[in-house]
């Protein structure tokens, strides 16, 4: 054999090694807030994430494919991770990312329908990105904010005001993330019987929350439903209408159902409720028992708790590896459309207790439960069983 068939045999050897390398890999990319306003769930959302993808990899859950886990972060800054978006496609081109805000889904949505067309998870739980039509590589890990909204207002409507007709007030930031659901939850609250008594309007992070909190005493709701904040000014407004004598229920929507929330407002919790998408990591469930044996063993300095944003993280890679488990197991390319499809033929799916059994329609999972707030344990307990919407 000549010199040159031999360097040439060589060559063929080492790009079919490659090449075959590159099909047993999967890259899943990630642009994460993990510094910037969204830090303080980011680092978790992005150790949730990782987390998972490396506990499937243990597990051999995509059989004969190795899952890589790529991430940058973005600093909750919707240009930032617009621009790394588009890099790591150019650069590593992941199958599956994972964003960082509904800003980022929605600046994003031409090109990835028309150019790149991988699957697509987020942050967000933005009705707008669960719309198929508009968002066909969009997906939502759980209930959208209106449908967390219809999983409150049902609860509400199936006698928590024992016979009378219930009076909910909205109080919401003047956000994007605030007015989400509101225009949805104002037509079902009136659907269900229940008058919508008040709109309050709040900037993030406010101090002074006297005139919102006098508009509340004014209305007299039963109920006030928080959206489109994390902390600030939650516990403001629900000292301030103690302080008011306002005798109502507060709740909540996922990202204000952390049990950080407890631990701001004291006995001030006492009676505080929401919806939560997930069980939490204390509870006694074969999913949050794996994800505390893992925790225990790769990350023992953090195991004895992780937060809310973590478990979005956890569940969101669960929702992955499924999409290429099905995708892989039925032979088929994995590509975005044929991750999209296999989403869509998840039914009744029992995640473990991560979640009630989950079903995908309209590239969202729309289950929940009610949680309230137990002061004396620091934590929160279920006040409904798992409620599905259709």
């Amino acid at each position: 054999m000549t010199k040159i068939l031999k360097s040439t045999l060589a060559a063929l050897l080492a790009a079919a090694a490659t090449t075959a390398l590159a099909q047993a890999e999967i890259k899943i990319g990630a642009c994460q807030p993990i510094t910037g306003r969204f830090a303080f769930a980011g680092g978790q959302l992005n150790a949730g994430l990782g987390d998972y993808i490396a506990y499937a990899n243990e597990q051999g859950l995509v059989k004969g494919k190795k899952l890589t886990y790529i991430f940058e972060d973005t600093g909750y800054d919707t240009e930032k991770a617009v621009a790394t978006f588009k890099k790591m496609m150019a650069q590593q081109h992941p199958v599956i990312m994972y964003g960082e805000s509904t800003g980022q889904g929605k600046a994003i949505a031409p090109e990835l329908n028309a150019k790149y067309k991988v699957m697509y998870g987020s942050t967000s739980f933005s009705s707008e990105l669960a719309d198929p039509k508009t968002h066909p590589y969009s997906f939502i890990s759980g209930p959208t904010y209106s449908d967390q909204f219809g999983i409150l207002l049902q609860y509400i409507a199936k006698g928590a005001t024992k016979g009378k007709r219930p009076k909910v007030a909205f109080f919401y930031s003047d956000t994007e993330f605030g007015k989400d659901p509101i225009a949805w939850a104002k037509k079902r609250a009136g659907e269900l019987g229940i008058d919508v008594v008040a709109e309050v309007v709040a900037k993030v992070g406010a101090v002074d929350v006297t005139t919102e909190v006098l508009n509340l005493k004014k209305a007299q709701p039963d109920f006030v439903i928080f959206q489109g904040f994390v902390m600030a000014p939650i516990p403001e407004v629900i000292r301030a209408a103690r302080d008011h004598g306002l005798k109502t229920t507060f709740m909540s929507t996922f990202w204000s159902m952390d049990k950080g929330i407890i631990e701001k407002l004291g006995e001030d919790a006492e009676g505080y409720m929401g919806v939560n998408p997930y069980g939490y990591y204390y509870e006694d469930t074969p999913a949050m028992a794996a994800m505390r044996k893992y925790n225990e063993r790769v990350h023992p300095a953090e195991a004895r708790y992780r937060p809310n944003s973590y478990i979005q993280g956890w569940f969101t890679g669960m929702v992955f590896v499924e999409a290429l488990r099905r995708t892989v197991a039925a032979g088929k390319p994995v590509n975005g459309d044929n991750l999209m499809a296999a989403l869509s033929t998840i039914k009744d799916w029992d995640t473990g207790g991560i979640t009630g059994k989950v079903t995908f329609v309209n590239n969202k999972a729309a289950v929940g439960r009610v949680y309230r707030a137990n002061v004396a344990k620091g934590i929160f307990e279920p006040a409904s069983d798992w409620i599905y919407l259709k």
